[in-house]
């Protein structure tokens, strides 16, 4: 079984929504110092149940809210997901310094996201480096 490891919100206006979180919930959000703008979110105290998440900055006409998944290895999961019935959305993208990712979708077109943190004695290949 997998389960959600992360989240993450879109806003059009991330400083409202950042002022939102933080009064409605007591959440912690910070900036995060990577290559885009991003914001990350702490919602309790380590160790304690729950999840944390981040906040993106979106200009598209609908916001998405997508839960991330922890797997060992994206090719492997990516596998069973298309199997199935789900689709995988674009090519697993590298975050540096946290790992690589991509995006899926359900059968009912719901979207989420794999994760396979960074394991640093694991060989990437170039070809697979793709996104970020």
């Amino acid at each position: 079984m997998l389960r959600p490891m992360h989240f993450d919100l879109m806003a059009r206006d991330p400083g409202r929504a950042i002022a939102f979180y933080k009064a409605a919930f007591g959440w912690t959000v910070e900036k995060w110092d990577g290559p885009w703008d991003y914001y990350v979110i702490t919602t309790g105290v380590p160790g304690e149940p729950g999840i944390d998440g981040g906040l993106s900055p979106s200009t598209g006409a609908t916001l998405e809210t997508n839960l991330t998944l922890g797997v060992v290895s994206l090719e492997e999961v990516t596998a069973t997901v298309t199997a199935a019935g789900g689709t995988i959305v674009g090519d697993i993208r590298t975050i540096p310094g946290v790992g690589r990712m991509v995006t899926c979708k359900d059968t009912e077109g719901n979207s989420f996201c794999l994760m396979e943190e960074h394991q640093p004695d694991k060989h990437v290949e170039v070809g697979e480096l793709s996104g970020v």
